[in-house]
Parts: C-alpha cells; structure tokens; sequence
C-alpha cells in the first residue's frame, strides 16, 4: 500500500505530538521527583513536592491524556479518517 502525502502529514502530526507528551510525562514523573526535595514552597497549603507525588503529577497525566484525545479526534476528521457514530 502506497501512503500517500496526506498519510504522511497525518502520521508526522501524530509523531510529533506522541514525542511532545511523552516529553512532558517524563518531566512530570522523572524530573519532578528527583528534584522534589530542592522544590521547597507551598502550593495551596501543602509543600510542593507532597503536592506533586499525592495529586499534582495525577491531574496533569489525565490532562494528557484529554489533550491527546482532543487533539487526535481534530487531526482525524482533518485528514477524513475520522470514525462515524452510529446510533
């Protein structure tokens, strides 16, 4: 199968967002808590680094995942491969 340059556009677009949060994912989970103890100050009434390790790094993987799902759906019906919903 020959994929044509619209293929191409499309799966480029999707490389290049999948590096972009994967790169972010691995900021929230690597970099944070390595440097967790040097991030010394309060963030709505708890230290940051509790902050980030109970709740901070879990809101920002579902907005991840929201992003990339909002993000895919617009990049489908942009190339014409988007699913169609039955009734």
């Amino acid at each position: 199968m020959q994929l044509t340059e619209s293929h191409r556009h499309y799966w480029q677009k999707n490389l290049n967002i999948t590096a972009v949060l994967m790169a972010v994912w691995f900021v929230v989970t690597f970099v944070v808590s390595y440097f967790a103890r040097d991030l010394n100050f309060t963030f709505f009434g708890w230290p940051f680094s509790f902050w980030m390790a109970s709740q901070g790094s879990l809101i920002i993987y579902v907005v991840i995942i929201w992003f990339y799902a909002r993000y895919m759906n617009q990049l489908d019906q942009e190339h014409g491969v988007a699913e169609v919903e039955e009734d």
